[in-house]
């Protein structure tokens, strides 16, 4: 999916029932265009995360946030603050 363009991705993880790991804000948008209920999308927001730190990260929000992924969320990482948005977004 490396060459897949963002909603194709979407599509394939919708179908897949996974979530999408991103830096890219354009999911979280096209999500509430669409008035979509799925698939969640967890959206890191730091930089300059070796690749340990971000598995260990993933999987703590993952953890932390595991009801909100299987219903339907986006979910926005930052430093100090773990923001959630249930889908649909209006």
């Amino acid at each position: 999916m490396a060459k897949a363009d963002d909603e194709e991705i979407l599509r394939r993880a919708s179908a897949d029932d996974r979530t999408v790991v991103t830096l890219d804000a354009d999911f979280h948008a096209l999500l509430a265009l669409s008035h979509a209920r799925k698939p969640s999308v967890i959206r890191i927001r730091i930089e300059g995360l070796h690749a340990e730190e971000l598995c260990d990260l993933i999987y703590s929000v993952i953890e932390q946030c595991d009801e909100d992924l299987n219903t339907g969320a986006v979910i926005s990482v930052q430093e100090h603050r773990i923001r959630v948005r249930h889908l649909p977004i209006s």
